[in-house]
């Protein structure tokens, strides 16, 4: 039976139809949702080569310039799980397309900026955007394609152009920046987010709760500003390292606003994150796969930048094409990750895709400080391959079971988990290459922890994925 993608899922009884094929329109649907992903990404990744130009022309000094990224980061990690619950509530197409309209119009004022605040500006805004874009563009898939085959099928494409759109954007960057300027890094985005728009109306199907209960305002301004705060005292810690008191103060209060954040979910009538969802095993171990896999293969792109263009001395075209292997890599393993969650079940892939992680980052500790970039390529690119195992399988895992009335609860741990894995990777373990008297060997000593965080992870996630007799 062919999946029916104007069905609207709002009552109490609406079932998603079971179906083992994506039909002409599904395979629409997808694309608008993957294509809003893939932008998300993009914009994570297309700026960072363009920075130096584009300090330049505006005027935005060398330390300044962590902020057109901080930017960006801090409201697209603080407000996933507010806007979660919100597209729960009011309907997650109304948001999402909100939020496109919104990242359409971010980006054409970044593209337009006349100087650091009117840029800096449209960064948050951008931001602000992605966290609406990201959890209700997963709810919309998770709620629209049912579980099974189908939804992995569809997790499988949407992580590949995850993934895909973070690697390109590296590449894109430094492409578009030397040939039409950094503006068009920006002017990129404003096209996507108009051919999603243009899209998206006609094709997605409505989906909301049955019920709607009250906003959890306390939980909703507790976690809000405990990822605020958390996210950035890790920014700033990876451009001026953790010795500022500013860090450590923003970081304490962060921290504290999370523990306040469980303190008020405990005792919400309607809390923002069910705990008893969170004491699942699979939603618990699932994301702790996720926060792994997406921190720690960030701050191995990071380091292996460096190295590649610090040490080897390679140009930025030359490292880019290492990292165009990668992406290649990473489109095959997300064409088959799907089939092996089928054949083995994603706790298996999870848990396997996270030791091969490890183990390929292991292998980089062969690099030598003359040359090293056959097995950087080699090594790299099987690991992203095992990344994208990791992050399809935890997807999978994370929202198996779930309830469509708690899909945006659960997404929205998906997104948050990503969003703030990629942003504390590199925070945490760049700065130890970075600080060093030596890069090589900050880069090796990044290496060796990121290898065994992973490893330890994926034991740790075996022991508590294991089935209970």
């Amino acid at each position: 039976m062919a999946i029916d993608t104007q069905t609207t899922i709002t009552g109490p009884h609406t079932a998603a139809p079971q179906v083992d094929r994506l039909t002409g329109r599904a395979k629409l649907v997808l694309f608008v949702l993957c294509a809003a992903q893939f932008m998300v990404a993009l914009d994570f990744s297309v700026l960072n080569v363009a920075l130096p130009a584009l300090g330049e022309d505006l005027g935005l000094s060398q330390s300044a310039l962590q902020w057109a990224v901080t930017a960006f980061a801090l409201p697209s990690g603080g407000f996933l799980l507010l806007f979660g619950r919100i597209a729960d509530l009011f309907g997650r197409k109304k948001l999402f397309l909100t939020g496109l309209a919104l990242f359409g119009t971010a980006s054409l004022l970044a593209t337009l900026a006349w100087d650091p605040a009117s840029f800096l500006t449209g960064r948050a805004l951008q931001g602000l955007g992605a966290a609406v874009i990201v959890p209700t563009g997963m709810s919309l898939l998770t709620t629209t394609f049912p579980e099974g085959p189908l939804r992995a099928k569809a997790l499988g494409i949407s992580g590949t152009l995850l993934s895909l759109g973070f690697t390109i954007g590296m590449v894109l960057g430094g492409i578009m920046t030397d040939t039409l300027g950094w503006r068009s890094t920006m002017g990129l985005l404003v096209l996507f987010a108009v051919i999603v728009l243009m899209l998206a109306p006609g094709l997605l199907p409505e989906s909301r709760t049955p019920q709607r209960p009250r906003l959890d305002v306390p939980g909703a301004v507790t976690v809000t500003g405990g990822l605020l705060a958390v996210i950035y005292a890790l920014s700033t810690a990876a451009q001026r390292g953790f010795g500022g008191a500013d860090v450590w103060g923003t970081l304490i209060v962060g921290l504290a606003l999370l523990v306040a954040f469980v303190i008020v979910e405990s005792k919400a009538s309607a809390p923002l994150v069910s705990l008893p969802m969170l004491k699942r095993r699979t939603v618990a171990w699932g994301n702790l796969g996720g926060l792994v896999t997406f921190s720690m293969m960030s701050a191995v792109i990071f380091v292996l930048t460096l190295y590649l263009q610090e040490t080897l001395g390679l140009s930025s075209f030359e490292t880019g094409l290492i990292f165009g292997v990668q992406g290649v890599a990473s489109a095959v393993a997300g064409a088959y990750a799907a089939r092996f969650i089928g054949r083995f079940g994603a706790r298996r892939v999870l848990v396997g895709s996270l030791l091969g992680q490890g183990v390929f980052i292991a292998a980089l500790l062969g690099l030598g400080s003359e040359s090293g970039a056959l097995l950087a390529t080699v090594a790299v690119s099987l690991a992203s391959m095992c990344h994208l195992g990791a992050i399809i399988s935890y997807g999978v895992t994370v929202t198996s079971g779930v309830p469509n009335e708690e899909q945006g609860l659960a997404t929205g741990l998906v997104t948050t988990t990503q969003q703030v894995g990629l942003t504390v990777g590199i925070p945490l373990l760049g700065v130890l290459a970075t600080t060093q008297a030596s890069l090589f060997d900050g880069v090796r000593t990044v290496l060796a922890i990121d290898a065994a965080i992973v490893v330890a992870a994926a034991a740790l996630i075996g022991l508590g994925l294991r089935k209970r007799a």
